[in-house]
């Protein structure tokens, strides 16, 4: 797998990454747990070292799923996941936005904890335009 360095001074990281939306409900169902597992692992093996998801996804479950897949393999990972998205469980189709510090505060917090990891390489800001 060819690599890249993100930015002029980053850290070197796969080619091509993998965006881990729609292993969980967003747009869909998501897929099954075990088959996104699987696809999280094979991606692992063949070199890619960029994973994404986000807090909203799911909303939450997609961290749980990416924490679970990376276990025990979290120095071949650079994680980047997103907050700023805000969904009501209630009208799953109900969006807002947030900044606040202690917005971001507890987002961080719980990426954290669903991930299972003690850092975070990129966290960042959903972009949103498509709201």
């Amino acid at each position: 797998m060819q690599q890249r360095k993100l930015g002029s001074n980053g850290p070197v990281v796969s080619a091509l990454g993998l965006g881990c939306m729609g292993m969980s409900d967003f747009y869909s169902t998501g897929a099954d747990r075990q088959e996104a597992i699987a696809t999280l692992h094979r991606a692992l093996e063949l070199g890619v070292t960029l994973l994404d998801t986000a807090d909203m996804y799911g909303p939450h479950t997609n961290e749980e799923l990416v924490g679970e897949a990376i276990k025990g393999k979290r120095q071949q990972v650079f994680l980047a996941t997103k907050f700023g998205i805000l969904r009501d469980p209630a009208d799953p189709s109900a969006r807002g936005v947030s900044s606040r510090p202690e917005y971001i505060r507890r987002s961080v917090e719980g990426s954290l904890r669903r991930l299972g990891v003690e850092e975070i390489d990129l966290y960042y800001r959903h972009h949103p335009l498509f709201l």
